[in-house]
């Protein structure tokens, strides 16, 4: 019989050092706010991954490490499994994670001054890479039509070629607004960036969170004729939550681009990932696919319950119904509140702690951001907590 997985077991992550539970004072919130911010889960990795660990502590010498075959064949395997594409292993490049790598594309392929394009609102470090390497955002908004985001495709291609712009950094699933792109989405994309000369970055650490009737396309795959012009970013990070094991693999087809990547890496003085995170990478990938099964359908019905509470008891937000993510993005607009009324609203009558939609750049103004990965018990004491705040307005 199949394992069953308790996602509604909560467990106390205060006095862990956790970032999303142990920093509020220090992120200049209140002691006591529930947090719904930081990406990651609330729920412990996989048995396999967790057993993978332990054999490692129980071996006791954390030296150097690197990867042989059967860890390409495991990250691999995976893609083939779960989105029909195979990576070849010379593609396969690790780093940290991938904002690092993000920062690491920026610099390899781009100089100071040049243009980098992002598609906001989207996940702020996108920004940051950016500019703290002295080279220029430039913004193609996504737009909001009828409660679904869409690639203005005209607005594109004028932004590419008006600011010369020369990389593009896709996200794929898109964080904050929950789109997975469609395989033709994906195409009209490659061919403006092949077009005008782009390198295009994708980022598809969401990769494995999709709900039913949109799966998942790797950049890739959908446009094979960016594969000598284009990086995907993967990680298991997100899916297993393991980000504090930092191990992420990108896959790079174009040898040119690879090497430019691979010598930006190694001027920074970074080389092997760290031991235990690649023991995690390769038991996640090998033996957790039960484990993910069932935890999209308990997000599944964590995305429902946020539904159902929101019709039912705030209809004056609006949910953009996510095709993907963990993340749900709504819009508080009707409450006519400013934004420092609504942070106020929301972190100190509420006490919550939320993803503010303007750190997510042009669009975000009046929404927030909230992570769906933890037990339903936790996500209704925010849902009530937010309701009685709103009922006292």
């Amino acid at each position: 019989m199949a394992q069953q997985y308790d996602f509604n077991r909560v467990i106390d992550r205060r006095g862990t050092d956790c970032i999303k539970f142990d920093f509020a004072v220090e992120f200049g919130k209140p002691a006591d706010v529930l947090p719904l911010w930081v990406a990651d889960m609330d729920f412990p990795a996989p048995e396999g991954v967790l057993d993978a660990l332990r054999a490692g502590v129980e071996h006791g010498i954390f030296g150097y490490s690197g990867t042989k075959r059967d860890y390409y064949e495991a990250v691999a395997g995976w893609f083939a499994r779960r989105f029909g594409w195979t990576p070849e292993e010379p593609w396969l490049v690790k780093t940290p994670g991938v904002v690092y790598a993000l920062a690491m594309a920026v610099r390899a392929l781009t100089r100071p001054g040049e243009a980098v394009l992002v598609q906001p609102p989207v996940y702020h470090p996108f920004f940051q890479v950016v500019e703290s390497n002295g080279r220029r955002v430039v913004e193609s908004p996504l737009a909001l039509r009828d409660g679904r985001y869409a690639i203005d495709f005209e607005g594109f291609e004028t932004a590419v070629a008006e600011n010369d712009v020369k990389l593009f950094i896709l996200c794929s699933p898109h964080n904050p607004v929950g789109r997975v792109w469609t395989p033709e989405e994906l195409r009209r994309i490659g061919e403006i960036c092949l077009r005008h000369g782009v390198l295009v970055v994708s980022d598809e650490i969401h990769c494995d969170f999709t709900y039913p009737g949109h799966p998942h396309t790797p950049f890739i795959a959908a446009v094979p004729e960016m594969a000598e012009h284009a990086i995907v970013c993967t990680a298991p990070s997100k899916t297993f939550n393991l980000a504090g094991l930092q191990a992420s693999n990108l896959w790079i087809p174009g040898k040119a681009v690879r090497e430019r990547f691979r010598a930006e890496i190694e001027s920074t003085g970074y080389s092997q990932c760290n031991c235990l995170g690649l023991a995690a990478c390769k038991a996640a990938y090998r033996t957790g696919e039960e484990w993910l099964d069932q935890l999209l359908v308990y997000l599944k019905g964590n995305l429902d319950f946020l539904r159902e509470f929101l019709r039912h008891n705030l209809p004056m937000l609006r949910l953009v119904e996510p095709e993907g993510t963990y993340l749900a993005w709504v819009d508080f607009s009707a409450l006519g509140l400013s934004l420092e009324g609504l942070e106020d609203l929301i972190v100190r009558r509420a006490k919550l702690w939320l993803d503010a939609g303007t750190i997510f750049g042009t669009g975000g103004a009046q929404f927030q951001r909230i992570v769906l990965a933890c037990p339903r018990e936790t996500l209704r004491q925010a849902l009530e907590r937010l309701k009685a705040a709103v009922d006292a307005l």
